[in-house]
């Protein structure tokens, strides 16, 4: 099985062309704020070549430490809105006051274009409502926190948000928990070298079966 997939996985890195219609597949990570989906899902960027991140558009604030293009599409509420009137997005969601996020269509096919497969870091709303579009063509993966605690603990390590956003999270983040069920398959995050390899199996496994 293994010798099976590497073999798919080196056609895939050196298919430089659109990928074809019938093989596309995207991925989905989804999680409550500070249950580690971001460090798994940049885990697999690392270890599989045909993988490109889907960039979100947001109107929030740019942070000193963020690029422009390459962590988000920093959009005004204005653009953002355009955009939602002219059916430019796949999803999108009001995740706080005037905070918005969303999936840009034309950012899935440019990355078909491109000859890789999608891979999206998202919100369980928009987890929700990607799955529901693509059907079977996506595999969505919840990661879970090993409790609550230890989720509110990890966002107030962080020390990047005001005591208000880190309430408005935690509030958010309990919510969330709830929806484990709603995916195709969970991930416990309580020893990170473990979650990897089990997130590095269940999506190469994924991939490989488009190829078939």
């Amino acid at each position: 099985m293994k010798i099976f997939l590497k073999k798919l996985m080196q056609k895939m890195l050196f298919n430089k062309t659109a990928i074809p219609t019938s093989e596309r597949r995207v991925v989905i990570f989804t999680a409550p704020s500070g249950a580690g989906k971001t460090t798994l899902v940049r885990h697999l960027l690392s270890q599989i070549p045909a993988l490109q991140f889907s960039i979100s558009a947001t109107t929030r604030p740019k942070r000193d430490s963020e690029v422009n293009g390459q962590d988000y599409y920093f959009l005004s509420k204005k653009d953002f809105f355009d955009k939602v009137a002219t059916g430019d997005f796949l999803e999108w969601e009001e995740v706080y006051a005037d905070c918005c996020y969303g999936t840009l269509k034309k950012e899935v096919d440019r990355i078909w274009s491109s000859g890789h497969q999608v891979i999206f870091d998202v919100d369980v709303k928009g987890a929700t409502n990607i799955k529901n579009f693509y059907g079977d063509r996506a595999l969505a993966i919840y990661i879970k926190p090993p409790s609550l605690e230890v989720l509110i603990e990890r966002l107030k390590n962080r020390k990047t948000e005001s005591f208000e956003s880190l309430q408005r999270r935690i509030k958010r983040a309990t919510l969330e928990l709830e929806y484990e069920n709603d995916f195709d398959c969970v991930i416990v995050n309580d020893k990170l070298d473990v979650a990897k390899k089990e997130a590095l199996s269940t999506v190469q496994e994924f991939l490989a079966l488009s190829l078939v």
